[in-house]
């Protein structure tokens, strides 16, 4: 597994998410935002968390249109794998890499604290080490996560099985209380049509280590370099 991590003006993750891909037995790359082409042979593209460019206009808007995402389009399209984390999730949405758009929290107020997920599927290159339907636990850390979309492309992620991730409680229910932001149906995470393309706000890369906060994280990455690996 090759993997290409992109660092915008502003990203705060890079260094992270990089850690936990080598740690899974990755090859790892970093990549300016500014440059045309990805190494060669990349399988994996990561956007990262962060507040690219400050957030200004609207989160990823800017870090959307660098010159890297088209590079970046094109992978994707080629079946590439791009995964979008926190800030990345919002840069996608922005390149038209995913649906819908992040706004602010429905509380207004910046989130940051442990949080569980349920896992929707596990038949993709990015959850093949988890169980369906599994509880697992994560890091979430932003304020415009909010995840809101037409009712057209919301009944297509619901019908097609696009839904990644769901916010719920530690025995899995998605209730209104476990929701951190909004976001409709408890969205924390969504796949591309062909599901090459994965964007959800939670941090996997900030648990990967027992001794440091917990161990489901990891699942993420070893799913990525295993489905590699037995390709």
């Amino acid at each position: 597994m090759r993997a290409a991590v992109i660092t915008f003006p502003g990203s705060n993750r890079d260094g992270d998410v990089a850690k936990a891909l080598r740690q899974a037995g990755a090859t790892v790359e970093h990549v300016w935002h500014g440059d045309h082409e990805l190494p060669a042979g990349t399988d994996l593209v990561v956007l990262p968390g962060g507040f690219s460019y400050g957030d200004y206009l609207r989160c990823g808007a800017i870090a959307g249109r660098a010159h890297i995402m088209d590079a970046t389009r094109a992978h994707a399209a080629r079946g590439g794998l791009v995964l979008g984390i926190c800030n990345g999730f919002q840069i996608a949405c922005e390149a038209g890499l995913l649906p819908g758009v992040l706004a602010r929290n429905a509380d207004l107020k910046f989130v940051c604290k442990r949080q569980h997920l349920k896992v929707e599927r596990n038949d993709t290159a990015f959850t093949s080490a988890y169980a369906k339907g599994q509880v697992i636990d994560v890091c979430i850390a932003h304020g415009e996560g909010n995840y809101i979309c037409d009712p057209e492309t919301l009944a297509r992620l619901e019908g097609e099985g696009l839904v990644a991730f769901r916010y719920c409680d530690a025995e899995g229910n998605v209730t209104t209380a476990a929701n951190p932001n909004g976001s409709l149906n408890g969205i924390a995470g969504i796949y591309s049509p062909g599901r090459n393309v994965l964007g959800l706000m939670p941090h996997p890369e900030n648990l990967i280590d027992g001794l440091v906060g917990g161990p489901d994280g990891p699942g993420m990455f070893e799913s990525l370099v295993g489905g590699k690996k037995a390709a």
